[in-house]
């Protein structure tokens, strides 16, 4: 199995930034893809950004030039830094990774989320 674990949300004034974490951790193989989604209250879960383990990267057009997807393939670690933060950026983050784990069984694997709230 693979855990996700989250961390960096919180309370911002628009314009500000905040920088989520998401490590993984357990019999991992391999890492294909990380990625961020997020859930507004009353809105499906969207997704955010995503990074292949070969570094291609796709970003949901209402964040690109303001969010940047990275990872830390040594530490399986994704982060998102978030900068211009608008109070539409205001949802759970999720965290989402699709991993290859134990003798080869393949997954999808979800963080807990973490709250993201930006004021006006």
């Amino acid at each position: 199995q693979v855990q996700l674990v989250e961390s960096g949300g919180g309370l911002v004034q628009a314009g500000g930034s905040l920088r989520l974490s998401c490590a993984a951790s357990g019999s991992i193989l391999s890492i294909n893809v990380m990625g961020w989604y997020r859930q507004a209250p009353g809105k499906q879960r969207e997704l955010v950004a995503r990074i292949t383990s070969g570094g291609s990267i796709n970003y949901v057009d209402s964040v690109k030039g303001r969010f940047t997807i990275s990872r830390d393939n040594a530490k399986n670690t994704v982060y998102l830094q978030m900068k211009s933060l608008k109070p539409e950026d205001t949802a759970v983050y999720y965290c989402n990774a699709e991993t290859v784990y134990g003798l080869g069984q393949r997954g999808v694997s979800w963080g807990q989320g973490t709250q993201v709230t930006v004021s006006s």
